[in-house]
């Protein structure tokens, strides 16, 4: 949620930094609610210390020995009146708050102009794409002829964009989730959590997936008020909503695993196909809560403990910069690393970095404190996929497959397999 404060005093700028997004996004709502919510503010408040002015009459009228009848009938249209007001007040100020939950986060001024991923910039590269003196596969024909991913069973037993993974399929999806997790706590110093699957509509809100998506786009139980997770960014983050943290805490760094649910409502094409998009996916994610002047260092920090798992695993990537325009709903500045995909020769999305500053600290009441007596102020958080875990083992069977059909699994993840080669 964007600070009122800075919209009232330089609303100008923050309509011109939305319209970067390219989006016909209107703040005027904005003025003329805000200008109501304060004007009730100041007339409540002055019925209120009228309130409290004729109240304090009536202990020296009753010692003089007057009648305060008529005092105590002003004190009564006084507290109705006064009531009438605080209930417009919370109409206007909930109106107020539904209006800012549906307006995106201002794009940092290091964000390129842009309305689409063709007006991302590129930053860097690791590795050569992958080249192979034989017509490579791509990784859902790899699975089904080593009988490690079983596409068909998945849709049996519950319907398209499912999949059993088997064997030595299931054993390198979880030894990727192990090796990026280990990674995280060992190598980068983050605290695990394992987070619940489900969240509730306040959690959601929180960190921006509501109302911003349609609930077409998420699994809700029916019946509750409960969702499957989207991405364990939800929990995580929620962790701490509506608190105080102690100054000398921050950084807060957590990693975790879990599966993520996503409806992918109207979305089709190749990515439907194999891995890449699953209504089901597992995800390990990096989540940080620092001090405002912090965030962009840390940011820079969150993106390199990304991409360091795609180097231990020898994979082909690039690091692009979102334009205005490509940027996620409660993102500031996100950066997106892409790994080299043979069978669509292009690189794919496997991480999303973004400094979101005080945007869902705002939403979900997340602050910090140095020293008792100081004012609370906000934190900010980031995120990232450290990394995306189906997609990761469909790298894995593309770029290190083998003419004879077989899979030479990464050095780094020998010790958790067991084995260095995947093969019939």
């Amino acid at each position: 949620m964007l600070d009122i404060r800075k919209l009232r005093s330089d609303f100008e700028a923050a309509q011109a930094a939305l319209a970067r997004r390219g989006k016909n996004i209107d703040l005027t709502p904005f003025l003329e609610m805000d200008a109501e919510h304060r004007a009730l503010i100041a007339e409540t408040d002055g019925l209120k210390a009228q309130q409290n002015a004729v109240s304090k009459q009536v202990p020296s009228l009753k010692a003089k020995g007057e009648d305060v009848s008529g005092i105590f009938e002003e004190m009564k249209a006084l507290s109705d009146k006064i009531k009438g007001q605080d209930e417009k007040l919370r109409l206007v100020a909930e109106k107020l708050d539904d209006f800012l939950l549906g307006i995106p986060n201002l794009p940092h001024s290091d964000v390129p102009d842009g309305a689409d991923a063709d007006d991302n910039k590129e930053m860097r590269r690791h590795l050569a794409p992958t080249k192979f003196d034989f017509q490579p596969l791509a990784h859902w024909d790899i699975g089904t002829n080593l009988g490690i991913l079983d596409f068909e069973m998945g849709g049996k037993v519950t319907g398209s964009r499912f999949t059993f993974y088997k064997g030595l399929g299931a054993r390198l999806e979880r030894a990727l989730i192990n090796f990026m997790l280990n990674t995280h706590i060992d190598k980068h110093g983050y605290t695990e959590v394992l987070p619940p699957y489900i969240v509730h509509r306040r959690s959601l809100e929180g960190t921006g997936q509501l109302p911003k998506f349609d609930e077409d786009n998420m699994f809700k139980l029916e019946g509750t008020s409960y969702y499957l997770n989207p991405t364990a960014e939800v929990p995580i983050t929620n962790m701490y909503r509506e608190s105080i943290l102690d100054g000398a805490m921050l950084p807060i760094n957590h990693t975790a695993y879990a599966p993520s649910f996503r409806a992918e409502a109207g979305s089709a094409g190749r990515d439907t196909r194999g891995l890449i998009r699953q209504h089901q996916f597992n995800k390990v994610e990096v989540v940080k809560f620092v001090r405002p002047e912090e965030s962009y260092n840390e940011l820079e920090k969150l993106v390199g403990h990304a991409e360091e798992i795609l180097k231990q695993l020898g994979l082909p990537y690039r690091v692009s910069l979102l334009s205005a325009g490509d940027m996620g709903f409660c993102s500031a500045k996100t950066y997106d690393i892409e790994v080299w995909m043979p069978s669509y020769g292009a690189y794919v999305e496997i991480s999303s970095c973004s400094n979101f500053e005080d945007f869902q600290a705002r939403r979900a009441g997340i602050r910090y404190k140095d020293a008792v007596g100081d004012k609370a102020a906000f934190v900010h958080t980031l995120n990232g996929s450290g990394l995306a875990v189906g997609r990761t083992t469909a790298a894995v069977l593309e770029n290190f497959q083998n003419a004879d059909g077989s899979v030479t699994v990464p050095e780094v993840l020998v010790p958790y397999m067991g084995v260095s080669e995947i093969r019939n």
